[in-house]
């Protein structure tokens, strides 16, 4: 049985699954506590976990989304998307995500409905203390991708 918990207490517990989807613990600072926590359970087991700030102008951010290795492309990340559509249904007009430019985490938005929107150019080489690598390559651009809500 799958179900998602909203977290509001201790949520640094979660770091290990936290730095797959945001390497840098400092940046997971700048919005944890903030942030809206939910957690995806599959018979009481973590897989997936989110992380959602508001933003001005009624716009919602996933600033994290991450699942247990082991569990990548089965279907969780989806799962918690659907969810985070469904909460934030009505609450405000969009859902982004920004993601680093060629990411193969683009694919999983475009699949999920999202599309490219702004590009925050150098964004990862000015706010992390090391090289963002991905496929080999190093991504500098961070892209946002939206939904409607």
């Amino acid at each position: 049985m799958i179900r998602i918990v909203k977290v509001t207490t201790a949520k640094k517990r979660f770091l290990p699954l936290l730095l797959l989807g945001d390497e840098q613990e400092s940046m997971i600072d700048r919005y944890l506590e903030d942030g809206e926590m939910f957690v995806l359970l599959e018979e009481g087991k973590l897989r997936t976990i989110a992380v959602v700030t508001k933003e001005p102008k009624r716009v919602f951010e996933l600033k994290n989304i991450a699942t247990e290795t082991a569990y990548q492309r089965q279907g969780y990340g989806r799962k918690m998307i659907d969810h985070l559509l469904a909460y934030y249904h009505g609450k405000g007009r969009l859902l982004q995500a920004g993601t680093g430019a060629g990411s193969t985490t683009v694919e999983f938005y475009e699949k999920c409905g999202f599309t490219a929107g702004k590009t925050v150019k150098d964004f990862f080489t000015e706010n992390y203390d090391h090289p963002i690598m991905e496929d080999g390559k190093q991504i500098t651009d961070m892209v946002y991708y939206q939904r409607e809500l």
